[in-house]
Formats: C-alpha cells, structure tokens, sequence
C-alpha cells in the first residue's frame, strides 16, 4: 500500500466573475495489486476481440513471425500504459527527463490477464480470427493451437438492438424464452465460475460487442430499472442486462460501444453495489484526432465554421452499423466530441456549435483497413476562410486494442486508489463513473456534479499530473520560470 499527500485547488467565482483560490489538502491511497486480473469481452469473437486475445497470447508466447518487411514480434506500439511516458522535468544541463507509466503505477503486466468472454457466435477463437482478416497469416498460424481451444461463452441476443444483418452469426444465444432476469442470472454465473476456475480475485467485463441503438428507457434510478427488469421491459439492452450482471457480482463494467449504456440508473445501480463504470465508445483514430484539430484550432483563436467526417469500413462494425439506428449511436458519441471545446469559448462562438456532419459507409473490401477523410472549415482574420483537409487510413483493431488494454489497466489502477480530502477521516474511492479514462472514450460518461472534459490536451494532463502527484511532483505547468531569467 502506498499513500501520498498533496494540495490540490476549488475555484469560487462571485456574480460579478472575480474568482478566488482555496487550497485542499488530500491524501491518496493505492492497494497494491493482486496476483492477476481477469477480463471477460462481451463480443469476444469480433475484430476487436479476436486481436486482442491474439495480440497477448502471442505476447506472452514470446511469438515471432514473417512479413514482408521483415521478421515481427509483438509490440504494445499504441499504448499508452506501455509506451506512454509523464514529463518529470529537466535537470541542470536542461535536459528532459520522463518515466513511463507503468514504471509509476503498480499496474498489472499484459501477460498477466486472463482472458474470456461471451459472443453470440458459436465459432472458436482461431475460426472467429481467420474470419476477421486481421492477423498476418503467418502469426495466425502459429497461434492455432493456443486459441483454437477458446470457444466463447453464448451471449445474449437481442435483434430489436443491433442490424438485422447480424442474425446469421447468432448461433451462440441464450434461450430466446428466457426472462431479462434470466439472462442477468446466467452472466453472472459466468462471471463467478470464471473467477473460481482461474482462481481470480477481480474480472472487469467489457463491452466490445456490436453497437447498439439507443434505449429509449427512462429509468431515474436502481429500484426503477430493477422494477422494468422483473416486467421484462423491452428497452432494457443487452449492454445494460450485462452490466448489472457485473455490478452485482463486484466487477468493474466498460462500455466500448457508441449506445447509451451508461445511464443514470446502470450508474446507481453500480453505485449500490460498490464497484464501477467506465465508458462509452473506444476513441482511436478519426474522433481522437477529431479531439485534438479542434482543440488546436479553438485554442489558437481560429473559428471552426464546419466540421465534416467521413469513414468508410469493412469488417463486422462497419456492417452493423450500415442500419441507421445503430449509425445513430455513433453519430451521436462522434460529434460530441467537440462541445466542450466550443462552449468554453463563447467569444468565439457566440451563436452556437460549428456546422458538424459525420457519414459512415460499409465498403466490404476494405476490410478493417478503415478510410477516414475529414475537412475543418475555419474563419480566419479579416474574414478569411482556412480549409485543413486529411485523409487517413488505418488497421481500426490494431489502433483498438491497444486502448482496450490502456482502458482495462488503467481501470483495475484506478479502482485501487481512495483519497481523503480536506477535514474528512474517511478516505473514499474515485466515484462510481471512472471518469479518469475519459481520454480513452469518445463519449466520456460523468459522475453527477464533475465537468466533461472531450478536449484531449486536458484529459492527457489530467492522467500525466496525476502520476506526478503520485511519485511526489506538483502538476506539470510548464513555465519553467526559474530558468527564464536574464543574465
């Protein structure tokens, strides 16, 4: 166990705008970690899936393989748990120093995840990787014999929630006559029996499945959500029946899809139970780009007049997505990338959000090498026009999967911290939304009462100053006054 102390700041801002500074002193706890962490995909057969279940297996197998540029191995490029480091400063010289992230925190090793997981798809782990052209063929091969044997638990189906052109892969489902909480007592069976038999202390479930629509259900809290599940409300989705399956048997729940999962009484319900949500929608390539564009051109004054992403796709999410329902779920998380970026800047937007428009296209033969084109639109001085157009092209699982991992070990890091603040002898956990890996989502979730951040330069100092609160440094500014002195 480890405990740091710090001062961290409230703002309080009077109706005539002045502002004043009170310090809060704080005391952060860490538990260490156990001996492994459990993962358990909802969705394990899917691209996402599949790589990262291939990914770390072959990782830990000390795996190599052919290509044409050469021989590879597995490298966690992507990640930041991995790769990403926090700036500690410079020393006399004014040379900088960093330290990886994974060298601060006591966060679990890749290698020691066990893996699991649920698809509505009956095919093993090597059927399931062949079908997601993602692997290189020689690596793929070397893998059979450690993921032929996967074979993924069945999963709830539900056609009203996702494409009606996903039914042929249904052939792993639980009985369509089962009641909602049936099926909430049979995940959560497989949680338990997947704890027991790999001899696990704690298992995060994560959502890697097909979007869904949004639910139109109106639930406020836990009793009511709890009352719609003994009636077998139809809006209660898949995603929801699987996070209350995880709350009640202690397990973290991430939502890595764009529907709204994460409403106020999944939260409450978390809540209630003692364990945590995180979520929602992978940000990997157009939107975390997206992210940080606007951010950069906000920042530097220029006005954004329109915003216009395009993407087209080939694998199993791109199809499902090919129905406007489910396309509207993504729409959503992909434009609310940039509202708090706008609303923090009112002199220059004065009338409201930029133009934003956002088009997905299922293109089959581009597999999951995904196409991303955008155009930023933008006023400049003395009413000049300024156009930043980008095309971008990219392998969507392996820009994924080393996020999932970030998600997934930042997560188990983040449930492990209390910290007591000011007065209070009574040191508390970070709230029910681990809003922390807002960075990570493209439609972060909050806890009542906490801004939403989207800009990604705030949510990467938020982590960075973090973790130097942790090893004893103050928050990163930057200004390096000391050394800016004349001679």
């Amino acid at each position: 166990m480890k405990t740091v102390k710090f001062i961290d700041n409230n703002i309080i801002v009077d109706t005539n705008g002045n502002f004043s500074v009170t310090n809060v002193p704080c005391e952060i706890t860490i538990q260490p970690r156990k001996s492994k962490l459990g993962i358990m995909i909802v969705g394990i057969g899917g691209n996402n899936g599949t790589t990262f279940i291939a990914g770390l297996l072959a990782k830990k197998a000390g795996i190599t393989w052919d290509t044409t540029t050469g021989k590879k191995s597995v490298k966690y490029y992507g990640s930041m748990s991995q790769y990403g480091s926090v700036h500690i400063g410079y020393d006399s010289q004014g040379a900088p120093h960093s330290r990886l992230f994974n060298d601060i925190a006591d966060m679990y090793n890749p290698e020691d995840i066990v893996m699991g997981g649920w698809d509505i798809c009956k095919d093993n782990m090597y059927d399931a990787t062949v079908k997601a052209q993602v692997i290189d063929y020689d690596l793929l091969q070397k893998l059979k014999h450690y993921i032929e044997p996967i074979i993924p638990i069945p999963s709830i189906y539900s056609p009203d929630f996702i494409a009606k052109n996903q039914a042929p892969r249904a052939t792993n489902v639980l009985p369509s006559e089962n009641t909602l909480r049936d099926n909430i007592n049979q995940i959560a069976s497989d949680i338990i029996n997947f704890k027991k038999w790999n001899n696990l202390d704690n298992v995060i479930v994560l959502w890697c499945a097909s979007t869904e629509r949004f639910t139109k259900g109106t639930w406020s809290n836990r009793d009511e959500l709890m009352e719609a599940i003994d009636n077998d409300d139809p809006e209660i989705s898949p995603s929801i029946q699987f996070a209350i399956a995880a709350a009640q048997t202690g397990c973290t729940f991430l939502n890595g899809s764009p529907q709204n999962t994460l409403g106020p009484a999944v939260i409450d319900n978390a809540k209630y139970h003692g364990t945590f949500v995180g979520g929602e929608d992978f940000k990997t390539g157009q939107t975390k780009i997206k992210s940080v564009l606007a951010d950069w051109l906000v920042s530097s004054g220029i006005k954004p007049l329109s915003i216009v992403s395009y993407n087209h796709l080939g694998n199993n999410d791109g199809k499902n997505l090919d129905e406007a329902p489910q396309f509207k779920s993504k729409e959503i998380t992909k434009k609310n990338v940039i509202d708090d970026v706008v609303d923090e800047n009112p002199a220059i937007f004065p009338d409201g959000h930029p133009d934003h428009a956002v088009v997905i296209k299922y293109i089959p033969a581009v597999g999951d090498s995904k196409r991303a084109m955008d155009e930023y639109y933008s006023e400049i001085f003395l009413g000049g026009r300024h156009t930043l157009a980008m095309h971008n092209t990219c392998e969507d699982s392996l820009l994924a999967v080393p996020i999932i991992l970030d998600i997934i070990l930042f997560a188990d890091f983040f449930s492990r911290i209390t910290i007591k603040r000011g007065d209070s002898d009574t040191p508390k956990p970070f709230g029910t939304v681990l809003s922390m890996l807002s960075l990570f989502f493209k439609a972060p979730v909050t806890n009542q009462a906490e801004p939403l951040v989207n800009a990604f330069f705030r949510q990467k100092a938020c982590i960075d100053n973090f973790f130097r609160i942790i090893i004893g440094l103050p928050p990163a500014d930057h200004m390096l006054l000391s050394r800016r002195g004349g001679a």
